[in-house]
């Protein structure tokens, strides 16, 4: 196993483990399957795992599963503030103590604010008086690090890295996913900062590996490499050094002995350009399926209203390769749930956009098409309560 250093000089694996994705029995998590997987990691030289408030049944497994084999100084754990749900000051500590207790532990080693979306998200904690709690908790020892999760666009995430000191933080990131969300650009303004960054969906929730295209499938197979889509996805990730930890939801020993060896045998650079050129190839044929030929090059943007031009279309193709709840999902994580309003409604068809469009697109007319698609009438309700319950 390789280890990078965290902000503080302690080495985290560079594989993590991901425990939202324990295999389960009917509605429980199967236990006796869980923990052998956890240990058999721990063996392997796995020791950050990552689990949340929210992940149901995670904590309590992971807490049962360490203590009862006296392994939780051997591994680091990091766990989640569901910040969305909190209304009040007290709630920092109910929360808290609730984790405490279901990991049978006296202390989170990577503690995160879950989830973050937007900035007025982490304003609204500190008018709660949340730097002082997070100053008290660490001379308590109770927390050893403080970090936040993401999703939502790059503006946004240079926003929230840059309100606090922080001292790590998640983000999703994949070959797929290298300009959106907190994309390479929030990568490297992390690395900047000094700030590690830990890795999620590095296989976006399995959809670079069973959910190829043919194409993609048979790139992968024909390339001289001999590496599986999953192996590529890891060492497209393990090959820049500004990643510290990239997590992986395993559920298998078989899974965790793969990934563990590709893990041992990574060092940063080692891919050249015949493999950057093959991922691009992979990425095309992946992107076939697109409705509207947008890049993503924002040269439409700013929008005088707020319209996000490129985040709409980027989810409205993700519709037609990946499925209609994987944009809509998308959109609901990076643009419904901001304070600020970016919707397609609140254009005036000025035409600005479309005068600098290199692509051609007739965008005044496809962003209401992709709106709607995006948005039927129950996505647009839960949206809009949903973004005042999150951003208040």
């Amino acid at each position: 196993m390789n280890y990078r250093n965290d902000r503080y000089g302690n080495p985290i694996s560079i594989l993590g483990f991901g425990c939202m994705r324990f295999s389960r029995k009917g509605a429980s998590i199967d236990y006796d399957k869980a923990e052998a997987e956890i240990l058999h990691a721990i063996d392997l030289g796995i020791n950050y795992f990552d689990t949340a408030f929210v992940y149901p049944g995670s904590e309590e497994l992971l807490g049962e599963a360490l203590d009862r084999n006296g392994v939780r100084d051997k591994v680091k754990i990091a766990t989640k503030m569901p910040q969305y749900l909190v209304r009040s000051a007290a709630a920092f500590d109910r929360y808290l103590d609730e984790e405490l207790r279901r990991l049978r532990t006296d202390h989170i080693d990577y503690y995160l604010m879950h989830m973050v979306t937007d900035p007025a998200q982490w304003k609204n904690l500190k008018r709660l008086g949340i730097e002082d709690w997070i100053a008290a908790k660490k001379a308590s020892g109770q927390i050893g690090q403080i970090g936040f999760s993401f999703h939502g666009n790059t503006d946004g995430f240079v926003g929230v890295l840059q309100a606090f000191d922080w001292d790590f933080c998640q983000i999703q990131y994949n070959y797929l996913d290298e300009h959106t969300q907190a994309g390479r650009r929030g990568l490297m303004a992390a690395a900047e900062r000094d700030v590690p960054v830990m890795i999620m969906e590095p296989l976006r929730g399995g959809k670079l590996v069973d959910l190829l295209p043919e194409e993609g499938k048979r790139l992968v197979a024909q390339s001289p490499r001999g590496w599986s889509a999953a192996e590529w996805a890891f060492r497209w990730l393990w090959d820049q050094p500004e990643v510290t930890c990239v997590l992986s939801g395993m559920n298998s020993l078989e899974m965790i002995d793969e990934n563990c060896r590709v893990a041992s045998e990574v060092e940063p650079g080692q891919l050249g350009e015949r493999d950057f050129a093959l991922l691009a190839q992979v990425c095309e044929a992946i992107n076939a399926s697109m409705r509207v030929g947008c890049t993503g090059c924002g040269y439409c943007m700013p929008c005088p209203q707020g319209v996000d031009i490129p985040a709409l279309f980027r989810c409205y193709n993700r519709m037609y390769s990946e499925g209609k709840a994987s944009g809509r999902k998308e959109y609901w994580q990076t643009v419904s749930l901001r304070k600020e309003k970016a919707f397609a409604r609140q254009c005036v068809g000025c035409g600005k956009c479309e005068r600098h469009c290199p692509q051609g697109i007739a965008i005044r007319e496809q962003i209401h098409i992709a709106d709607r698609e995006l948005r039927p009438l129950p996505w647009r309700i839960a949206g809009d309560v949903a973004r005042n319950f999150a951003v208040r």
